[in-house]
């Protein structure tokens, strides 16, 4: 599967197209768990991925830590460069893209981190912090604008307009996740890479940040890609699942299918170490 463009959901127009992306490191400095490639002293983290994603649509890729996916993110949002492969997005060359027009097209794809409260600087109001991209893409918007935008899109993440003077350390792990959400949303991005955005929450929580990634989907006309190492989560939101194991997408298709039918012998391992708890435990 990796060598093959895999089709958008429905032959629906795709938004992002990705062909044979490939990313090594050396062994010393890279993950331990990916694979090892046949050059010396390096290990394939992205090793020829290959997808399609739809305008709208929702995808899944989901595999153990240290199976390539934050890497995949980090290239997608080129905050690392590949070593070989194409990404296109809106039908241009994402990775050819320089000057006027990378920066066109980086406003366009923003991400949610994992750690929430490493990639909020703490020494910043929230206000700040959601404006920072409003201040870097358009200079001319007035402080009082960039403010006025980041409480409105504050609101539409879930907290008050109270919420610009106050610091992040003032806000539950929720809490921030959903300043993030708000700060990868205020240039209205066509794409957003969600990569691990629950893992360290408690479930409840986390279910709600996933209620509001699928809301904020629908309002804003988003597509997402939502990463992580557990197919219930990806289950709740993606229409596709991507299975990822050492580099590779070994198994992608329909989540219904994915989840109730898998081809693929790693991701039935995947999903036989999902904890069921026996009905009899509910028992009086």
């Amino acid at each position: 599967m990796s060598g093959t463009v895999v089709a958008a959901a429905n032959g629906a127009e795709p938004l992002l197209e990705v062909r044979n992306l490939r990313k090594s490191f050396s062994r010393a400095s890279g993950p331990l768990s990916v694979a090892e490639s046949h050059a010396g002293g390096l290990a394939a983290a992205v090793d020829g991925v290959s997808f399609t994603l739809a305008r709208g649509e929702t995808l899944g890729i989901v595999g153990e830590s240290g199976c390539g996916k934050t890497t995949l993110a980090r290239l997608l949002l080129r905050l690392i460069e590949p070593d070989s492969g194409e990404m296109r997005f809106r039908g241009q060359d994402w990775l050819g893209a320089r000057g006027a027009e990378l920066r066109t097209l980086r406003r366009r794809i923003q991400m949610v981190f994992q750690d929430s409260a490493a990639s909020l600087d703490p020494r910043m109001r929230v206000g700040t912090i959601v404006g920072e991209p409003l201040a870097i893409h358009e200079p001319r918007l007035p402080r009082a604008g960039r403010l006025a935008r980041a409480g409105a899109m504050l609101e539409a993440a879930g907290l008050g307009h109270e919420a610009l003077f106050r610091y992040p350390h003032e806000f539950s792990g929720g809490q921030r996740q959903r300043i993030g959400i708000a700060r990868a949303l205020i240039l209205h991005p066509e794409l957003v890479v969600a990569d691990e955005p629950v893992s360290a929450l408690d479930v409840s929580v986390g279910a709600q940040i996933l209620e509001l990634l699928d809301r904020l989907r629908r309002e804003f006309s988003l597509s997402l890609l939502l990463i992580s190492h557990s197919l219930p989560v990806v289950a709740q939101l993606a229409t596709r699942v991507a299975v990822m194991q050492r580099g590779r997408f070994v198994e992608m298709g329909a989540a219904e299918q994915v989840l109730q039918s898998p081809q693929h012998t790693y991701t039935r391992e995947l999903l036989a170490a999902v904890p069921r708890i026996p009905a009899g435990d509910f028992s009086p």
